[in-house]
């Protein structure tokens, strides 16, 4: 499931490496804040591995695009859920102002649009642009 979140890039945390099994890791946690006028939220998100390069080039108060897969895992009886960004790149219109609303994705004629805000289905088909799966 890929997700979308445009915001303005609020904080970068210090970046996190270490060894495992099958080598070496690095992440990155980053924060960013929705531009809604009315009730803003701020969204910490993970960039791994060569994402955390990407990071770099972006400044405090850029706005930003993420897309992003959702997990959660238990541990302990505790669930923890992680908001994994496999995509990184400047809002279309970042030019110091909030972008306009992005324009909607363009569909294959044989589907229907769906109606805004609504879930998509489980077997839903992707265009090759939108499957940036590092698998």
């Amino acid at each position: 499931m890929a997700l979308e979140l445009i915001g303005k890039l609020i904080k970068v945390l210090p970046e996190v490496s270490g060894q495992s099994q099958k080598g070496p890791w690095s992440k990155q946690e980053f924060v960013i804040e929705t531009l809604d006028a009315s009730y803003p939220k701020k969204v910490c998100l993970t960039a791994w591995g060569d994402k955390v390069a990407d990071l770099k080039q972006y400044a405090t108060g850029d706005t930003l695009k993420a897309t992003f897969s959702a997990e959660s895992r238990e541990y302990n009886e505790r669930w923890y859920t992680e908001l994994r960004a496999f995509r990184i790149e400047l809002a279309e219109g970042d030019g110091g102002a909030a972008p306009a609303r992005p324009a909607a994705p363009q569909q294959a004629q044989s589907r229907p649009a769906a109606p805004q805000g609504a879930a998509m289905s489980f077997n839903a088909a992707f265009d090759e642009e939108s499957n940036d799966l590092p698998f």
